[in-house]
């Protein structure tokens, strides 16, 4: 492996007389990420952090944001926390205490990421402090969740098929724990309770023996899949592995599939940002795994762009530099050659709901969240009955990255008990929501997120009532179509690989996007800008007719919008720009 140092400034080389960003400056004035939070989180008189802290604290798993609904009396600061959680699975002593945390110091709700975390909304400046202890508590931490670095290792949540899935976790956890940051900052605030004592020159001296002073230009991330299931969305990944097995036996692992380059995030009207699959590399042993991993963060650490944060993502890299370039350098910094890539072909994605029986013999049960928030409705407690089911039965939880949970490791004399409690709350087991929305996913957006340019998880269940409805009267009401909602581009909830995305382009307004596959393999692709909020269902209306009418035998509706309907949007739109007059000098 060769030093930060001499990587570094290879790197920043090909930038040299351009300025590092003001992230940059910010992360080389105080390596340790500590900056002034300890002594801002002690003074009572202040409900908020510097700019300098807000970019501090998400390195903590920390969001200083306010409540955008109430700006016009003024900004009322609050606080989103992020645990970090490996592959999503959270023991029962640990959701009890999420869930109380939760209770006292946040807004009564868990909200379940789509990196298989979970988030708490709305926490007050006063409560930071206590929360943070009470994950620490249980066992659980939230470094790294958010920041400049590598952010919660994805890996697939359901023990339905064989073991080799605790294979794949167990390698999930051993990446997750090589390329954690290794400040002292966290552990002493957070858990010390006092700020990190070291003089100026000591904070300047320090650094992170993997990521260096400045960490990486932009976020990292890290997911495992096993074909043919990708309920990871692997392709959208910094880096992806995905499981190869022997043909003679499913349940021995004999490597993985390295990807590199995904990302999804992009700015609307700069065609310099865009999503993007990651790019197939090759195939190593899994005894590799760890070095194959710090060698791909590495890469991003000294060969992206630290002068342009919206062009800093991995993706950029691969794109400017190329698959085969990407592959010599990381062999270089392994120490091995890549094998050429196995087979392996994805054909679907998504959860299973209801009851189903473990590779142990044991069940689990998937449930149905809807937009990922975990709360009591008067129709329907889900909070409470998971709090009752998990104090009583011991079962574990697992996050899924469709934003829906499993509860796991249930033994045949539990199940029906679980299925009473439930149901005494408004929760059904079988026949939990329509089919498009089982598969729906949205951001929070408004009125938390301070980029959200529109609203998202508040308004999603209407939009899919409308859609189910229009469905129903086209009699394609069983169809299973991947929708999912954004308030901004950035694509935290994946819009990009959907059958059909809602991006929010401005307050009301919508860029609409066809064309994603079942196996999420593909991006979709713009069909409407600007649509309103209300006119959504009438563009999606004749499509879906001709789909009724026109599609082949079993053709999903994102591979029908690829075939026919971009294709012929794409032509209609290059004929009309031909048809307009050239403009006079």
């Amino acid at each position: 492996m060769f030093s930060y140092s001499s990587f570094f400034h290879l790197g920043m080389a090909t930038s040299a007389t351009a300025q590092v960003s003001k992230n940059e400056q910010i992360k080389l004035s105080d390596p340790t990420l500590g900056g002034t939070i300890g002594e801002t989180l002690a003074n009572p008189d202040v409900d908020r952090f510097s700019e300098d802290d807000e970019q501090f604290l998400k390195f903590h798993g920390i969001y200083q944001q306010d409540d955008r609904d109430k700006r016009k009396t003024g900004k009322q600061y609050i606080f989103m926390i992020r645990a970090r959680i490996t592959g999503g699975i959270v023991p029962p002593e640990q959701y009890l205490a999420f869930d109380d945390v939760s209770e006292r110091y946040g807004n009564q709700t868990l909200r379940i990421t789509s990196r298989q975390a979970f988030q708490w909304h709305g926490v007050a400046k006063k409560g930071l402090g206590p929360l943070m202890k009470g994950l620490n508590e249980a066992l659980s931490t939230t470094i790294a969740a958010c920041g400049d670095v590598n952010r919660n290792v994805m890996a697939p949540a359901t023990p339905a098929t064989t073991l080799l899935i605790e294979q794949v976790h167990a390698d999930s956890r051993r990446v997750s724990d090589a390329l954690l940051p290794q400040t002292r900052a966290y552990h002493d605030i957070w858990i010390n309770g006092a700020p990190l004592k070291l003089r100026p020159e000591e904070k300047q001296a320090f650094e992170d023996p993997l990521y260096g002073k400045t960490y990486l230009p932009r976020k990292f991330k890290v997911a495992f899949a096993i074909p043919p299931l990708n309920d990871t969305d692997i392709f959208t990944n910094c880096l992806g592995f995905v499981a190869i097995t022997d043909p003679a036996d499913p349940t021995k692992l004999l490597g993985y599939n390295l990807l590199a380059g995904g990302g999804l995030a992009m700015s609307h009207g700069n065609k310099e940002t865009f999503p993007r699959t990651a790019d197939v590399i090759g195939f190593f042993t899994p005894d590799r795994i760890v070095s194959v991993a710090r060698a791909v963060l590495t890469v991003h650490r000294d060969f992206g762009d630290r002068t342009n944060r919206r062009h800093a993502r991995l993706k950029y890299v691969l794109e400017d530099r190329g698959a085969d370039w990407f592959r010599s350098e990381v062999e270089l910094r392994t120490g091995f050659k890549f094998e050429p890539a196995r087979a392996a072909k994805f054909d679907r994605q998504g959860d299973l709901f209801g009851w189903h029986r473990q590779v142990d013999g044991r069940q689990f049960l998937g449930l149905y969240v809807e937009t990922g928030r975990i709360k009591d409705t008067p129709q329907r407690q889900l909070k409470t009955a998971l709090r009752r089911i998990v104090s009583k039965h011991r079962v574990e939880v697992r996050l899924t990255p469709s934003q829906n949970l499993l509860l796991t490791n249930v033994s045949s004399g539990q199940r029906d008990a679980i299925t009473a409690i439930l149901a005494e709350h408004g929760i059904p087991v079988e026949n939990q929501a329509a089919a498009v929305r089982r598969s729906s996913m949205a951001c929070p957006a408004l009125p938390t997120c301070g980029l959200a340019l529109a609203e998202s998880e508040r308004v999603f269940p209407g939009v899919l009532d409308r859609l189910e409805s229009l469905l129903g009267e086209l009699g394609l009401s069983d169809e299973d179509i991947v929708v999912r909602m954004t308030g901004c581009p950035n694509g935290c909830a994946r819009p990009y690989m959907a059958e059909i995305g809602l991006v929010g382009r401005a307050p009301g307004k919508y860029n609409l996007y066809l064309g994603g596959n079942e196996g999420s393999t593909r991006l979709n692709r713009e069909y409407r800008a600007s649509v309103k909020l209300d006119e959504l269902i009438n563009e999606l209306r004749p499509v879906l007719t001709r789909w009724k009418y026109e599609r082949q035998e079993g053709e999903h509706f994102g591979d029908f919008c690829s075939r026919i309907v971009l294709p012929e949007h794409a032509a209609a739109t290059a004929a009309l720009a031909a048809a307009q007059p050239i403009a006079s000098a």
